[in-house]
Order: C-alpha cells, then sequence, then structure tokens
C-alpha cells in the first residue's frame, strides 16, 4: 500500500518532500534555508515507464559485484625481472655520540646542589648480519647511516644509546676493505660491526673537581666510524650458464625452472646475471645462474667481461650452451674455455656438460654429430623453446649436483644449500 501522498504508478515518479514553514532569518537567503540545496535533489524526477532502477547507495552488495575492478598498469617483462646481485659496495656511517648536558641541581632547602650535567649516549652502531634466509646482495642499499645518541639530561640523567642498524646478508658473504679481506660470514647469525657508533660527550658533573666546584663545560659527542665496504658472495649458484649471445641462456632457466628473465631476438637481453631454483622430488634445490653472454676478448673487460667472468667464478659447475644452429658450433666452446682460462687458471677444468640448444632446427640436427665428433665432453642436445630433451639435463645436473656435495663433505666443508 502507497500513501495518498505518492503520484499514481504509471507515472513512476519519486516522493515530493513536504513543504516548511521558513523562520523569519531566512529571508535574507531568499526564503531558502542552507540545506535547501540538499532537498533539491529529493525532487519529484520524471522517469520513463518501465526504467524504476534507484541506486540509493554505492556500497550496497549488488552495486559492488556489477562495479568494475580497477586495472593495473601493464609492466612490461624487463621492468618486472629481478636479477641476482652478488657484489655490492656500501658506505657505511656510524651514528654520532650526544652531547654531554649542562645543569645545576636545586631544590627547596639545598638551592646549590651542585652540577647534575648527565653524559649524552653513544652512537649506534652498523652491523652486518649473515642470515640463511638471503640469497642475494639486492636489498642491501648504497648507504647506511646509524641513530645519532640523545643529549645527557639534568639531574645526572645519562642520554639513550642510538639503536643498532642490522644488515641481513646471505651466508657466504666475503666482506672488503681496500682490498683486504675483513670478514667472512659463512655462519648463521654471525655478526660482523661495519661501523662502530661514536662515544657521548661528557655532562658538566664529569668535571666537578675541588678546584672548580661549579664547572660548566661539557664536551661533545663524537662522530661515527665512516668506512666504505665491498660486499662479495662466494658462491653466485651451483651450476652456471655459460655461453655467447643469443645461445639460449635465458630461455633455457626459463624452462627448467621459475625464474623470469627477459628473452628478446637481440643480443645482450641479460645484463644482470639471474638464478633460478630447480627442484627435486626429494626437495633438494639446485641453483643454476643465467650469466650474461661473454664475447671475445672477455678476459681484457671487453663487454664488461670482467664483471661477468667474476659471477662464473663463483658458480662449482659448469653447463656450457651452445647454439648448434651456427657452423662450426665447437669453436663457440673453444672460444669460451680459453676466455675463461686467462681470466683465471683453472676454471675451465671445473666440472661441466656441453648444452647443444636449438635442436629443433633443421641445421642443428646436421651440426650435432659433427660437434660429438670434435669434443670429448658428454653433449646433451635439446630445445629450450619446445621442451625436448629437457629431462636428460636435470637428470645430469642432479649427478653434478651430487658430486659437488660428496667433494664438499670429503673435504671436511659443508656443501651450499639453497
Amino acid at each position: 500500500m502507497l500513501p495518498r501522498g505518492w503520484p499514481g504508478l504509471g507515472e513512476r515518479a519519486v516522493p515530493v518532500v513536504a513543504r516548511v514553514m521558513l523562520p523569519r532569518g531566512w529571508a535574507g537567503l531568499g526564503g531558502r534555508p542552507p540545506w535547501s540545496l540538499a532537498l533539491l535533489s529529493l525532487s519529484p524526477v520524471r522517469l520513463p515507464a518501465g526504467s524504476w532502477q534507484l541506486s540509493f547507495s554505492t556500497t550496497c552488495a549488488r552495486w559492488s559485484q556489477n562495479r568494475r575492478l580497477r586495472q593495473k598498469r601493464v609492466i612490461s617483462e624487463r621492468k618486472l625481472t629481478r636479477y641476482f646481485v652478488d657484489h655490492r659496495k656500501v658506505r657505511v656511517v656510524g651514528g654520532r655520540g650526544g652531547e654531554g648536558g649542562c645543569s645545576f641541581y636545586s631544590e627547596p632547602r639545598k638551592i646549590f646542589g651542585g652540577p647534575s650535567g648527565g653524559d649524552g649516549g653513544n652512537g649506534g652502531h652498523i652491523i652486518l648480519k649473515a642470515d640463511q634466509q638471503m640469497k642475494s646482495l639486492s636489498s642491501v642499499l648504497p648507504f647506511y647511516q646509524g641513530f645519532h645518541g640523545e643529549k645527557g639530561g639534568s639531574k645526572n640523567c645519562y642520554g639513550a644509546n642510538g639503536a643498532y642498524v642490522y644488515i641481513k646478508v646471505p651466508l657466504g658473504t666475503v666482506v672488503k676493505e681496500d682490498g683486504k679481506v675483513v670478514a667472512d660470514l659463512s655462519q648463521h647469525g654471525e655478526e660482523y660491526v661495519a661501523a662502530y657508533g661514536g662515544a657521548g660527550g661528557k655532562g658538566n658533573r664529569f668535571f666537578l673537581s675541588n678546584e672548580n666546584r661549579a664547572p660548566t663545560l661539557f664536551t661533545p659527542g663524537e662522530p661515527g666510524q665512516e668506512r666504505v665496504l665491498h660486499l662479495e658472495l662466494k658462491t653466485t649458484a651451483h651450476a652456471g650458464l655459460v655461453g655467447f649471445p643469443n645461445a639460449g641462456k635465458s630461455s633455457l632457466l626459463r624452462a627448467i625452472s621459475r625464474a623470469k628473465p627477459a628473452v628478446a631476438a637481440y643480443p645482450f637481453t641479460t645484463l644482470n646475471p639471474h638464478v633460478g631454483i630447480v627442484h627435486y622430488q626429494d626437495y633438494e634445490q639446485v641453483a643454476v645462474a643465467d650469466i650474461p653472454g661473454l664475447i671475445k676478448g672477455a678476459h681484457q673487460n671487453r663487454g664488461l667481461g670482467m664483471a661477468f667472468l667474476r659471477h662464473i667464478e663463483r658458480c662449482h659447475f659448469l653447463l656450457y650452451v651452445v647454439d648448434l644452429s651456427v657452423s662450426q658450433p665447437w669453436i663457440q666452446l673453444q672460444d669460451l674455455k680459453y676466455e675463461l682460462e686467462q681470466y683465471k687458471k683453472g676454471l675451465s677444468e671445473r666440472p661441466c656438460v656441453v648444452i647443444g640448444n636449438k635442436i629443433d632446427l633443421a641445421q642443428s640436427r646436421i651440426n650435432l654429430p659433427l660437434l660429438k665428433e670434435q669434443i670429448d665432453t658428454r653433449v646433451i642436445a635439446l630445445s629450450a623453446l619446445t621442451g625436448d630433451n629437457l629431462e636428460e639435463l636435470l637428470l645430469h645436473l642432479r649427478e653434478l649436483y651430487d658430486a659437488y656435495v660428496k667433494t664438499e663433505q670429503s673435504r671436511g666443508q659443508s656443501p651450499v644449500k639453497w
């Protein structure tokens, strides 16, 4: 049942607001109260027949279901990729100590209570702490400043010390200063004080003596220690993908792990190492690093070769990725081993396997037997694009990992677990 004031349903009208008697004080406003604009929104509105739809609230359940979700801005794949960082230059500055206080104690019946300025608080240290949950130095910032100590107060109150700043680093982090190793963090929870905070200043209470009964002297806090350190990881990954540009290293890492390095049809797509984790059924995890492509003369630092070779040095066994579609692919393998040997003697003799990529191409199937005739190392032919023969690579990768674990245990050292 509808009230009498409602018009007929055939007209589909909104209820009309009743007329209200206005006070005289609103005559200057043309007879309209301040809230008359709100009443205008409730005035009768003629809607066409069959369209009786009024959304009085935008928070109702039906309206929220029909509301279109706001979409995030599309980000390119290159910006979404996370690269691995195994070297970082850090500048650390300890906190400054708080200055001493200068005050004199006074209370009823004890006017000349003597000096009562307390000492300032010490500045906070900056501490490097090894954490087994950290795998990369990407979260380490280039600059750290310690917290300062507070000023000494009256009534012989000491200032509060500055809080410590902890920098979490992965296990196996080597700290160098001026080319010398100053710390090696290899155990979980191991700490190294990178920069000490400054000592707090002395208040005027400290300078009280028989000769000077009312000292006004106090000292400021000392500045914190300042150092420039180089953090390096001894181990980048268990295995390293070594090859020339456009050999298919990033595509191969995408195929065997969940890592998402950028893939494109031009050389030097990868400029920073990416680490992917290969999971096995017995819960063992093998870390594989995608090293940026090398070129001839890399040991002479051509094309940032020294930086890329440094990543390879921190891998325990190597996976040489060769493009089978090019003519004479064994020349690529010889050039790669030559660059590694020129950079560091014995680097090319580490446990390795040769991966012949792009076997899905016709020219690659022709060059595969020629490659096996030229070298003595085991060759695994596969296609990172189609996924052909990836199982053989994963099984041999596990064999290399098990051999590495046995070698480390025979030496009395604990193997790196990812």
